[in-house]
């Protein structure tokens, strides 16, 4: 018996000591997993110093160091992200990018002048986007001007734009009467004038607000058609609605580039024998303003696009020629029967888009666009001219080199006839974060109201990641922002707590084509293929955001390289890029972008090191031009 008792008590002990050794081996393995997360997901604060303190002083990097020694001083980050890639042997094989020529300074590859003359002055072609062929291409850095400075902050930077940044009088001079840009000393300043309102912008913004009503909230995306320097967009702003502003390239020197500079919302376009890239229902407002936009021609067919992009119930406001002719016949050179019969078929053509007259009073006349085409489509009965639009043959949301069409866009089915097709919005904010009608009605593939929900919880978390790594973010020095990849929106919406505007861009080659949804949200964008320039001048974003995008265009129609030398045009110096995919694509972009001076870092996913995809975080350094014998801004 006594022996028996033995035996228990060794089996017991072993199975203690055994027990013992198991809870202690977990132990460890738990405690060295949390010292690694920890670790792995602590900042290090030389990329915050980095990328974010430079540009407290607007001037500061007037004396910065030029392209040849710009970063060879500067600390390397490290890699702290886990993966099984050497980085020493990544960065071997670099190659680095020579600046292209200083008269390049302000190159927009898809709007070059020189390139624009072969092709037909009729309905503005030339002057449409025409990007370079294979052999037009270039493989250097677009130099920044050599005495280029970080722009002013907003809302500071609405009002003043540093000279040296964009050296162009012409305005001031052209348009000194009409107050749109003076000189003085070392900077511009925009007094928010206009040709149509030479009492100011804010003026006019509230002569209009007394015909419709502009601070309820449902009035939150606007577009505006020859903007000029985008006064007009930079005065919406304070009321809450957010335009897009467009002018051609070269109607007036640099006028998008100054809107940019303002860090007002604007890109390159103009209205000719395309569609604009915007999809069907996106805007709750349009205007023009002495636009220049010849409406009644070829039977009202800029009309019918503004219909297209025009939201149920969307107003458009027209100010200037031909509108008030009788006062302004003799000033406008022109007699009073062209004036007359110009806006007889403006007046024509609105009316057979269905559209209400609202009010003409003083400069201002007013049209509404209709909530649904019950009534419409009983006046096309007897009435074909413009005939509605085939759906089959022209998709609504389709305006990618889309030709125009001499038709009514038609809109979403209804049976109420006080419905507004295609559903009803939130007013602004609630519209934000309201599921968007598009996905409420299942015209997104495999996306419906409860992944929408979960998708801006995931950008909460991923924002509050950001800001960790990135602690400049919500205080105000990124105000132009691009999301190159912006799928639902979630990024822009969650950045509208902070002084930023995003300009979300869907790209033709995404599986999901959401621009719809995103402007069903408030927000603003436009289409774009990545394998072309980007409709805008150089240094006119101040950070940029792409998740996902380098795998969408991997083993493409085109090199990840120019994808990544076109991001570093519109990059302003000191400007951050946040790219997320997995860790293989972001090793190989981080190659290709350290031989184009830029300082990166790869960090872990906010879940954690385990999560395939990781965060490249990349910080563009200062650098100017060199003034040459050449020195002709000719592009």
């Amino acid at each position: 018996m006594a022996k028996e008792n033995t035996g228990h008590h060794h089996q017991a002990e072993a199975r203690r000591k055994k027990l013992t050794l198991i809870l202690g081996v977990s132990g460890l393995c738990i405690l060295f997993y949390v010292l690694g997360a920890w670790q792995n997901n602590n900042v290090p604060s030389s990329f915050s110093k980095l990328g974010c303190d430079t540009q407290s002083n607007p001037s500061s990097s007037s004396s910065s160091s030029s392209f040849s020694s710009s970063s060879s001083d500067s600390a390397e980050l490290d890699f702290k992200s886990h993966n099984q890639i050497d980085h020493k042997e990544a960065n071997q094989s670099i190659k680095y990018f020579e600046p292209c020529d200083l008269s390049l300074s302000e190159y927009t590859p898809c709007e070059d002048r020189q390139r624009g003359r072969r092709f037909d002055r009729d309905m503005m072609k030339y002057r449409e986007r025409h990007c370079p062929s294979k052999d037009e291409l270039l493989y250097c850095l677009i130099p920044p001007p050599p005495n280029y400075k970080i722009p002013f902050k907003w809302p500071q930077s609405r009002d003043y734009a540093w000279y040296d940044n964009i050296p162009h009088k012409e305005l001031s001079v052209e348009k000194a009467v009409q107050n749109w840009i003076q000189v003085e000393g070392d900077r511009f300043r925009f007094p928010g004038g206009g040709t149509m309102f030479p009492r100011g912008a804010d003026a006019y913004i509230d002569d209009i607000a007394r015909l419709i009503p502009l601070t309820n909230g449902g009035i939150r995306t606007a577009i505006d058609t020859g903007c000029g320097v985008a006064s007009f967009g930079a005065y919406l702003l304070k009321r809450d609605i957010l335009a897009v502003s467009f002018a051609p390239r070269d109607t007036h020197e640099a006028q998008v580039q100054f809107a940019l500079e303002r860090g007002v919302p604007a890109i390159i376009g103009i209205m000719g024998s395309k569609r604009l890239p915007y999809p069907a229902r996106a805007f709750d407002l349009a205007h023009c303003s002495r636009c220049l936009i010849p409406w009644f021609k070829n039977d009202g067919l800029y009309l019918m696009e503004v219909d297209r992009v025009l939201r149920p119930g969307g107003y458009w406001i027209l100010s200037g020629p031909p509108i008030n002719w009788k006062q302004y016949w003799r000033g406008w050179e022109r007699t009073e029967e062209d004036l007359k019969q110009e806006q007889d078929s403006i007046e024509e053509v609105a009316k057979s888009l269905c559209w209400k007259k609202v009010t003409e009073k003083s400069d201002l006349s007013i049209w509404q666009k209709p909530l649904n085409h019950i009534e419409c489509k009983k006046l096309k009965e007897n009435n074909k001219s413009p005939p509605i639009c085939n759906l089959d043959k022209a998709p609504p949301d389709f305006a990618w080199y889309k030709d125009l069409e001499s038709c009514v866009t038609p809109l979403p089915e209804t049976s109420n006839p006080d419905e507004s097709a295609g559903g009803a919005l939130e007013d602004w904010p609630d519209r934000a974060f309201a599921v968007p009608p598009r996905i409420l009605r299942g015209t997104i593939q495999d996306i419906n109201a409860e992944k929408f929900r979960e998708d801006n919880e995931v950008w909460k978390d991923r924002i509050a990641h950001y800001k960790k790594i990135i602690p400049e973010l919500s205080h105000g020095r990124f105000r132009n922002i691009m999301d190159m990849n912006a799928y639902l929106g979630g990024f822009a919406a969650s950045m509208l707590k902070y002084p930023s505007w995003v300009m979300n861009v869907v790209p033709v080659d995404a599986e999901k084509q959401t621009l719809g949804v995103i402007y069903e949200r408030g927000l603003i964008g436009t289409y774009q293929d990545w394998c072309e320039g980007f409709s805008t001048y150089p240094r006119t974003y101040d950070m940029i955001h792409a998740g996902g995008l380098f795998s969408l265009y991997d083993n493409r129609r085109c090199d990840l390289t120019l994808i990544l030398l076109e991001m570093d045009r519109i990059l302003r110096p000191e400007g951050t890029v946040v790219l997320r995919d997995n860790v293989e694509m972001l090793t190989k972009v981080e190659k290709i972008v350290k031989g184009m001076k830029w300082q990166t870092q790869i960090i872990d996913h906010e879940k954690g090191p385990f999560n395939p995809e990781k965060i490249l975080v990349a910080v563009k350094t200062y650098w100017t031009g060199q003034p040459s014998n050449n020195n002709n801004n000719n592009n």
